[in-house]
Parts: structure tokens; C-alpha cells; sequence
């Protein structure tokens, strides 16, 4: 076993740690730190793998867009930040589906590959993943852009309760008027 293998298992060790708080915390803005832990030990895992492009769009687009998108999009709808009734459901039917579909997944590949070694194809560049990004790929990134500014620009419209209201309702000192009564100028 090389030093890049202990690596990659510590990892990957890591990234599922994370992986499992991420779905076990009752905090919802520490499960969006979490999953930034998560998603940096990914990209950790592909640096060792020697996939420096892919590291740093991991770095780049998950971990510096998405993550901080979901914290602002939980801090504009000012959901509860502290432990939540609401995250707490009993684990065992979800541990329970996510082990039979690990077990599953591992059965698939050992009958798929059973212990033979699989010829990689030649190493990609920067170039070639480019070319495929923006030939082949580039419809599904910007589908996914499309979606990304709808969830923002929803967080934002759910965080101003004063949008779609009568401008009677808006003013809090001629609210106070009427409620006693009178009609202040």
C-alpha cells in the first residue's frame, strides 16, 4: 500500500464521515458546513487521483457556489437555525434503504468486474475535458445555472414578506391608526 492510498482511504474516510453528519444533524446550517467538509475531501481525493481540473471546479462550483447559496438561501427564508423537530425522524428505515442499496451496489460491481483488472483509458487533459464540456455538456450546466438563480431569486422573494401586500399594510404607523381607530394623515 503507496502513501497516495493511505491517503485516499483517509479521504474517503473523511468525505463519509462527513457524508453521515451531514444527513444525522439536527443543525441546519452545520449540516451546509458539513457538507462543505464533504465536498472538500472529494476534491482532496482528486487531487491525489491526479485530476487537478477536476479538483478545482469541485472547489470552485460545489463547494463555493452551491454550499454558500444553500446558506443564504436558509438564512433569507430565516428557516430555525438551532436543532429543528422537524430533522429529527427515527434513522432506522433510512439506514436501512441506504444499506441495502450500498449492498446492492457492491454486488452489481463484484459480479460486473469480479477481481479482474480493467485497462484505464489514457489520461485526459485540460483540453480534451473542455471540449467535452462545451460540445457536448454545455446544455446541463446551463439548465443547472437556470435552476440555481430560481432557487435565489425564490429565497429572496420568501425573505420579503412586504412583496404582493396592500401599501395600506406596509405602513406600520397607519396599521397602529386603524387598529385604534382613527385614520393618522
Amino acid at each position: 500500500m503507496t502513501g497516495a492510498d493511505v491517503l485516499l482511504l483517509g479521504l474517503g474516510a473523511v468525505a463519509v464521515g462527513a457524508g453521515v453528519l451531514v444527513v444525522g444533524t439536527r443543525h441546519l446550517v452545520r449540516a451546509g458546513l458539513y457538507l462543505v467538509v464533504c465536498l472538500g475531501a472529494l476534491a482532496g481525493m482528486y487531487l491525489v487521483l491526479t485530476a487537478e481540473l477536476v479538483a478545482w471546479v469541485q472547489v470552485l462550483i460545489y463547494v463555493g457556489a452551491v454550499v454558500v447559496l444553500l446558506l443564504f438561501a436558509v438564512m433569507l427564508t430565516r428557516a430555525p437555525i438551532g436543532p429543528s423537530d422537524d430533522l429529527d425522524r427515527p434513522g432506522w428505515p433510512a439506514a436501512l434503504i441506504g444499506g441495502g442499496a450500498g449492498l446492492g451496489l457492491a454486488a452489481v460491481l463484484v459480479d460486473a468486474y469480479r477481481w479482474t483488472a480493467v485497462e484505464l483509458p489514457a489520461a485526459g487533459t485540460a483540453e480534451r475535458l473542455g471540449d467535452q464540456i462545451f460540445r457536448s455538456w454545455v446544455l446541463p450546466f446551463e439548465v443547472l445555472s437556470v435552476l440555481l438563480l430560481a432557487a435565489l431569486v425564490g429565497a429572496i422573494v420568501l425573505s420579503r414578506p412586504e412583496i404582493g401586500r396592500p401599501a395600506t399594510d406596509r405602513n406600520p404607523a397607519r396599521r397602529v391608526a386603524d387598529a385604534e381607530g382613527g385614520r393618522s394623515r
